[in-house]
């Protein structure tokens, strides 16, 4: 990482030393993107094209600025104050409200990473044979030891690396072949909106996988890494001779993490739209069935690119998914809390993954559909993200929080637009689901 006056430590990874230019730049935004197609978005995209062919696409056009927005908010929030989000909602807001927002936090990430281990699990079991549920066992292990052990300044670089487990996505696409005028016709121009129950319910999992909460608490606490892994670099608030610098690099690496989060979703959505779909195939279980499907349809090569997608995205997720809620409970709790740290400093912080991750593990054994607990966390997602995304627009538009450095009429808009639609689509869910 970087020293003082910018200089690049000789002890870092080649990748930190070669990445001189914008490469370097990527790093919290690019991340965050990437984790956002874990296995259970991947499950979640496959049954939108499965279920709905194009109709779905534009979902992911609209849904690319407004994560931007949200994202970069939750960014700044981190890079600003020099606190995550958790932290910055107790100093300003009541405890009720912290606490209720954690509370379906934890409940959320810990049912995501039991889907995604059961999603890695069953590719492994896929493509090499053998029990799933113990690859599954492997991989809580193998995250959860990977956290602990190494530091954040080391572990970010294989995070980075896992992100190209993503491309595999963009690979399917090449293997189908695409009717693009078609695909821009049925998902842009005019597309079908049945507003059916099923409709709005998968266009808010859609919503909740592509802007969900633990993304918020994730980005901005890796800000705070960031800078605390440069010694010389301070809160924003404090140093804003710093600001024009860091908050551009915040915006290209929150630009490009995004779109590459959208443009994987964008490839799994119509992958499946054009084999799964056209083929009368429209209820897809898990992302491990939507690749076995694509196998006798799309091919062999087709097939293993995304089994082995599922496994590379979800060693990507499940450290942001239960980093992010050892993050938002040590802010909750004034825990000492980095990754960067050691156990013996940061004990409760590291718990705390080991029990998320762990209790992913054993949910993967207990007696419920985790494909239908998969489906409705995405739900549940896109719920708590209303009152979170409210909560940040609140907070990053404050002087007494931001300083000089809230954010700008601009960002202001787009944030609470994509509050608003939010709102919107799980309003609309609400009335159909009544109905």
């Amino acid at each position: 990482m970087k020293g003082p006056a910018g200089a690049i430590d000789p002890g870092a990874p080649p990748l930190t030393r070669r990445g001189h230019g914008w490469l370097r730049k990527l790093g919290p935004g690019l991340i965050t993107g990437a984790a956002d197609d874990d296995p259970s978005g991947i499950a979640t995209y496959s049954q939108a094209g499965a279920q709905f062919g194009f109709g779905m696409l534009w979902t992911l056009v609209l849904t690319y600025p407004l994560m931007v927005g949200i994202q970069l908010v939750s960014a700044r929030i981190g890079r600003v104050t020099g606190h995550g989000l958790a932290t910055n909602i107790r100093r300003h807001y009541p405890a009720w409200l912290l606490y209720g927002v954690i509370g379906l936090l934890l409940l959320a990430n810990i049912i995501n990473i039991a889907a995604d281990l059961a999603a890695m699990g069953e590719a492994v079991a896929l493509v090499a044979g053998g029990p799933a549920h113990l690859y599954a066992v492997g991989f809580a292990l193998l995250s959860a030891l990977l956290q602990v052990l190494i530091p954040y300044t080391r572990y970010v670089q294989v995070l980075k690396w896992l992100t190209m487990a993503l491309l595999a996505y963009v690979a399917t696409v090449f293997v189908v072949q695409i009717p693009w005028g078609e695909v821009l016709r049925e998902s842009i121009v005019l597309p079908s909106l049945p507003w059916s129950p099923a409709f709005i319910t998968t266009m808010v999992a859609v919503f909740g996988t592509t802007i969900s909460p633990y993304l918020f608490f994730w980005q901005a606490s890796q800000e705070v890494e960031e800078m605390r892994s440069n010694p010389s670099a301070r809160p924003l608030r404090d140093a804003p001779d710093e600001a024009r610098a860091g908050l551009a690099r915040i915006k290209l690496d929150t630009w490009v993490g995004m779109g590459f989060s959208n443009l994987v979703a964008l490839c799994i959505m119509l992958t499946t739209a054009l084999t799964l779909h056209l083929h009368g195939i429209d209820d897809i279980d898990s992302s491990a069935q939507a690749a076995l499907a694509l196998r006798p349809i799309a091919g062999e090569f087709a097939f293993l690119l995304f089994s082995m997608g599922i496994i590379g995205t979800g060693l990507l997720a499940i450290p942001v998914l239960a980093g992010s809620a050892a993050y938002a409970m040590a802010g909750a709790f004034k825990w000492p809390n980095s990754l960067q740290a050691r156990p013996s400093t940061a004990g409760r912080f590291y718990i705390v993954i080991i029990i998320a991750t762990l209790g992913g593990m054993a949910l993967i054994f207990a007696p419920i559909d985790p494909v239908r607990a998969l489906y409705w966390s995405a739900v549940v997602n896109g719920v708590i993200s209303v009152p979170i995304m409210g909560v940040m627009m609140l907070l990053a538009s404050r002087r007494d929080v931001m300083g000089e450095l809230a954010i700008s009429p601009r960002l202001r808009v787009l944030g609470w637009l994509g509050t608003a639609v939010m709102a919107m689509a799980v309003l609309a869910m609400g009335v159909t689901q009544l109905a």
